[in-house]
This record gives C-alpha cells, sequence and structure tokens, in this order.
C-alpha cells in the first residue's frame, strides 16, 4: 500500500447550526485518482475544499475532525496555506486564467514561489503545457490572452498551471462539466497521464461514466454523508448500500 498523501478523519462542516457534511472519513494515496460521486448538494465539494482549507476562508464555517498531509495536521488555524496550496493544487469547475497572456498564466505562480531566471521559467512553462496536453495548440501564441482560447483550452491550462508548482495532489471539482466531449476526454486523457506520474488526483464528478473512465476509487455522498468508498469496480458492480444502488441505477440524483 503507498503512502497515505492526504487522511481525514471524522470531518465535519458546519455553516452556523446547519450541518453540511458529517463525520467524513478517507484516504487518498499517491499516483490514485479518487472520485467523489453522488447528487447536486451532497457535501462533495465541501469535502474537497477540506483539503486545502478554503472552507476555512468561509465567514462562520467551522471545520471538524483531523486532516492529515504527509502525517502532519492541517486542519488548524496556524497551518501556512499558501505553502499548502503549492502543493495540494486545485481546478475548478469553470476555467478561471488570469487576465494574462498564456505564458504569464504559467509564469506568475512560478516566480510567486520564488523562480526568476528565465531560462528556467521557459522550460517549465513548456514542461506544465506539454503536461496538460496543450503545448502544440500554444507554443506559438505563448504572448497572447489566455481569453483568447476555447473553454477546454483554457480549462487545460489551469490544470497546466496548477502541474507548474509540481504539486502531489491535485483537486478537481467538475473540470469537464463545462466542456464539449472531445475537451472532456483531453482532460480525462490528462488525469490519467498524471496519476501515473505518481500524482494523487481527488475529482468531483456528476458523469457516472467518466467516474468509471478514470478513477481507481470512488466515494458516494449523499444529504451531507459519505455513504460508501471503495474500488470503482466494486462500487459500480456491486454496491453494498441500497442508497448507492438506487443512484446508480437512475431511481434518483
Amino acid at each position: 500500500m503507498s503512502e497515505n498523501l492526504i487522511k481525514t478523519t471524522d470531518v465535519t462542516v458546519d455553516y452556523g447550526k446547519k450541518r453540511a457534511l458529517k463525520e467524513t472519513s478517507l484516504y487518498f494515496n499517491e499516483g490514485t485518482v479518487t472520485a467523489l460521486i453522488g447528487p447536486s448538494g451532497c457535501g462533495k465539494s465541501t469535502f474537497l475544499r477540506c483539503i486545502n482549507l478554503m472552507n476555512r476562508e468561509i465567514p462562520g464555517c467551522v471545520i471538524g475532525g483531523s486532516i492529515l498531509y504527509h502525517g502532519d495536521e492541517i486542519n488548524n488555524s496556524t497551518y501556512n496555506t499558501f505553502q499548502l496550496r503549492r502543493h495540494v493544487g486545485m481546478v475548478f469547475q469553470q476555467p478561471n486564467p488570469f487576465r494574462k497572456s498564456i505564458y504569464e498564466n504559467i509564469a506568475f505562480a512560478l516566480r510567486r514561489h520564488g523562480m526568476s531566471n528565465k531560462d528556467e521559467l521557459d522550460q517549465r512553462v513548456q514542461e506544465s503545457l506539454e503536461a496538460a496536453a496543450i503545448w502544440d495548440e500554444v507554443k506559438d501564441k505563448l504572448n497572447k490572452s489566455a481569453y483568447a482560447l476555447s473553454g477546454g483550452q483554457q480549462q487545460r491550462l489551469c490544470i497546466a498551471r496548477t502541474l507548474a508548482l509540481h504539486p502531489d495532489v491535485v483537486l478537481m471539482d467538475e473540470p469537464c462539466s463545462a466542456l464539449d466531449p472531445i475537451a472532456t476526454f483531453a482532460i480525462e486523457d490528462t488525469i490519467r497521464d498524471m496519476s501515473s506520474k505518481g500524482i494523487c488526483v481527488v475529482i468531483v464528478t456528476h458523469n457516472m461514466e467518466q467516474a468509471a473512465r478514470v478513477s481507481d476509487r470512488c466515494a458516494f455522498f449523499l444529504l451531507g454523508e459519505m455513504v460508501e468508498f471503495g474500488p470503482t469496480s466494486e462500487l459500480f458492480n456491486t454496491p453494498k448500500d441500497k442508497r448507492l444502488e438506487d443512484y446508480l441505477t437512475g431511481r434518483f440524483g
């Protein structure tokens, strides 16, 4: 068994008196893809945002339980989120490139983390765009605005921007929901490539076919509860919980 890069124990999320996420215990290993599935509003994205402490920035939000990253407790008020997010990257539902050139979308974050050598920046920009399978499409227009790219290209640019910092965990919140099938398959290829290089990927998706295609393990959420967790093939073929079976067969969701 590979190392647990992330391990959560009894993680809860409360907004005032409302509990949005019940006690959730999961683990995520290097080189694996874990899909968080379930209907809208069931706690998937809420849990995902706990992993890089984004919920901590929401007024009135209280996160309980333990979140270990490389064995260190990060669910406290003192953990350095700037450094954490260098290693635990995030890709959102809607592409969110900076209002900068394609090149600067990658280089900006690298400079913030201390890289200033032009040759090193050029190399890292190219490597990151190659890793996100978009280099061949943009190599001749690196100084053009990122907003000139299609939606699928913008999303791959955002993935490249995340990969530029060499994270060991990448969180993806429905990264393909706004994309066409061709762009979706390109993103899925990139996800598989990331995991083959040892990156731990955690993806929220409503698309059951996508979860089956890209993930090694799945966690099913319903009404703020993590109902079932295990190898994707087992969850899809022999679900243990009737609620998961009903969801997979389309009885709700």
